[in-house]
């Protein structure tokens, strides 16, 4: 049986449905929900065995990145949405997505209850919309979504995407409990200065993941570095990962590995 995967829409999310086809190409079937029909009804989120909140501006970030989708999350949702976890779904949170996340407090989840928000995502150090290709190293265990040390390269796209803890004690609960999902290196696995982080995010964190590493959300858009055409560097001697076909790329390894888990 394929896995159902919910794309949720709002307004001003822009790329949900290339993180549909991306889920679509490694075998889930996937269906674009406006968040209105949810809040109507939470118990759609039921039917499903996974969640993704795509990238894009929702609400027009109006207030501060993804914050107006995660209040309304936080009033109606967030008991739909940590129900789906426990019984062993997914959720990718993408740009936007990780934003909206991290403001409802489920990631990275350390405290309990959950739902205190423990870090943030705000403005790039650079003070300017970042639009470039980064490399990714995979610092997790717990992730289901990628195998420690693998590096990756995808593109980011974001204005506000400098990550922020609450304060060191709480990173460092953060790293401990193993939440970081994913850091920005150089392409040789170095420490990076900008723009290889693009962002200036504290330790040069560009993903968390949940508690059970069901729960994803990353500044990068691995839904627009599926297929090595994408990928600038390839013919520059960048090997892509070595479980992934010559045709695709680094971005596909995100959703082969969720929908395989579900699978299993």
């Amino acid at each position: 049986m394929k896995p159902r995967i919910l794309i949720l829409r709002a307004a001003g999310i822009n790329c949900d449905v290339e993180t549909a086809y991306a889920f679509e190409r490694h075998g889930a079937a996937t269906e674009a929900i406006h968040v209105n029909r949810l809040l109507s009804d939470e118990r759609t989120l039921d039917d499903f065995d996974g969640l993704a909140i795509p990238g894009g501006f929702s609400y027009g970030d109006d207030v501060a990145a993804g914050k107006v989708l995660a209040v309304e999350l936080a009033h109606h949702l967030s008991d739909a949405i940590l129900a789906l976890i426990d019984r062993g779904g997914i959720v990718l949170g993408i740009c936007n997505g990780f934003q909206v996340l991290v403001k409802l407090g489920i990631l990275p989840g350390v405290e309990t209850p959950i739902g205190r928000q423990e870090a943030t995502l705000t403005d790039n150090a650079s003070n300017r919309y970042e639009d470039r290709w980064v490399v990714l190293e995979s610092a997790s265990d717990r992730s289901i979504f990628c195998r420690k040390g693998e590096r990756l390269r995808m593109p980011v796209a974001h204005g506000e995407g400098r990550y922020v803890p609450r304060d060191e004690t709480m990173h460092a609960a953060i790293v401990e409990n193993d939440r970081v999902a994913f850091r920005y290196t150089t392409a040789g696995g170095g420490e990076p200065s900008y723009p290889d982080d693009p962002n200036g995010s504290f330790d040069h964190v560009a993903g968390l993941v949940d508690r059970t590493g069901r729960v994803l959300g990353l500044m990068p858009h691995p839904e627009r570095a599926m297929f090595a055409l994408h990928e600038p560097a390839r013919g520059a001697g960048f090997a892509a990962p070595t479980s992934l076909d010559e045709d695709l790329g680094d971005g596909a390894v995100v959703f082969r590995n969720a929908v395989e888990h579900l699978r299993g």
